[in-house]
């Protein structure tokens, strides 16, 4: 007979330590005024103690397409700027792209280049923060900079960082064109717009083909970097680096392909998805290390992608995320902040190789806060009706307890020690999908 006492006792302990995690939380709670990025910022102030000296404070959001945190983002990304001294921002978006993005946030082209330049990219909130750092850096003292960290075309495609390495080295090694040349005609058999239609696309290519296409990525990365400095020699030190590290978006490209197609199949090997995000991080430590001494950085990304602990799915290993690896390399230095809702509407994807990007996106209506989720440490906090600001850092509890073990992601949950994963917490009341997506 199952043990009927014993369950009620282990319910009683969770809820109490849940109570007493609620109360902690509505201690630490800053109640925020709007979610308006034309508002006055001085309800963002508690959060400049927040993050203290760190170099890079990480934005999430529990699913893209969401109108509250493109709002909150935006206006976060503005307290950062002009109260705390941030000079880049570092988006999810791929890294050989973002340099054409960060010249047109400068003032270079006219405003319309901006959709030309994005047209093939997943919408997830570029347009309203690089738009406002255009006008920004019109006027600004220390303008500032637009850097991508991702893959190229969120997966989809290798051109984008094939394409300029082939120029690159036609200007200094054009004996290594060939090595480039034939991974490019692979990749235009494939490409798609995200890694959602170009992993299936790779799959269907034989086996030799995606050996030989990552036999020739793997020769091209390793003649890059031994024939560094003859190209540092003929092309400078700057111009070296950006073709290295595109060689490498274009190498963890390939394994993310891999582990994709595995993946869909359900066959892949645990974590084997880690590739992108460990890209992801190294962008940012690249970028860092390239920057002036006191550089900080804000990086918006899905807290899937910025959580600092595993990410695992049905007890499943799935993926050692950006944050991980950042919170290794950083320590303290990197702070992240997760965004979440109470309730509303969200926008739940599923595969569709027929959609533009690979995906559908269905506006799904959010339930009741489960039992051991953050959002329901919130609603048991009473900040339910607010928009709310907390740390997670401190002191933890006594009794073994380290609050909520749940976030939302879109429509489910990510099971992950929430005061572990991140450092601070957003909340809104309730979340909405913007109205047009522009797929």
């Amino acid at each position: 007979m199952p043990d009927t006492h014993h369950d009620a006792r282990h319910a009683d302990e969770r809820a109490g330590a849940g109570s007493r995690f609620a109360g902690r939380l509505r201690e630490r709670a800053a109640v925020l005024a709007t979610l308006d990025p034309e508002e006055p910022l001085d309800d963002l102030e508690p959060l400049r103690e927040l993050i203290g000296d760190a170099r890079v404070v990480a934005l999430g959001e529990n699913s893209h397409f969401i109108r509250e945190f493109g709002l909150a983002r935006e206006r976060v990304l503005r307290f950062l700027v002009q109260r705390c001294g941030f000079t880049v921002l570092a988006f999810e978006f791929g890294f050989s792209e973002g340099f054409a993005l960060d010249a047109w946030v400068q003032g270079e082209g006219a405003e319309e280049d901006f959709a030309r330049q994005t047209a093939a990219n997943i919408p997830i909130g570029l347009s309203g923060p690089l738009h406002w750092l255009r006008r920004y850096n019109r006027t600004a003292t220390l303008p500032v900079r637009f850097a991508g960290v991702d893959v190229p075309e969120a997966g989809g495609s290798l051109l984008p960082a094939l394409a300029p390495v082939a120029e690159y080295l036609r200007e200094v090694d054009p004996d290594g064109l060939p090595l480039v040349q034939e991974a490019m005609k692979t990749a235009e058999r494939f490409g798609g717009t995200s890694m959602a239609l170009a992993a299936p696309a790779w799959a269907r290519l034989d086996t030799g083909e995606q050996d030989a296409l990552s036999a020739r990525l793997v020769r091209l990365r390793t003649r890059l970097r031994a024939m560094e400095p003859l190209y540092v020699e003929r092309g400078g030190r700057s111009a070296y680096d950006i073709a290295l590290h595109r060689a490498e978006a274009a190498c963890h490209t390939d394994h993310q392909f891999r582990a994709m197609a595995a993946l869909y199949a359900g066959e892949t090997a645990p974590a084997d998805t880690s590739a992108r995000e460990v890209f992801m991080a190294d962008s940012v430590r690249w970028l860092l290390d390239r920057s002036a001494p006191g550089t900080r950085v804000v990086l918006p990304a899905h807290n899937a992608h910025i959580q600092r602990t595993t990410v695992s799915f049905d007890g499943r290993l799935t993926a050692l995320p950006m944050g991980l690896h950042l919170s290794h390399a950083l320590g303290a230095d990197y702070f992240a902040l997760a965004m979440t809702s109470v309730g509303g509407r969200t926008g739940e994807m599923h595969l569709d190789e027929q959609s533009p990007f690979g995906f559908r996106v269905e506006d799904t209506a959010l339930g009741v806060p489960e039992p051991g989720s953050i959002e329901a440490a919130v609603v048991d906090a009473g900040l339910d009706a607010d928009i709310s600001l907390a740390g997670l850092r401190g002191p933890r509890s006594t009794d073994g307890s380290d609050g909520p073990d749940r976030i939302r992601m879109q429509s489910g949950y990510l099971h992950t020690p929430v005061a572990d994963a991140f450092d601070g917490i957003l909340t809104v009341p309730a979340s909405t999908v913007v109205d047009d997506l522009g797929f």
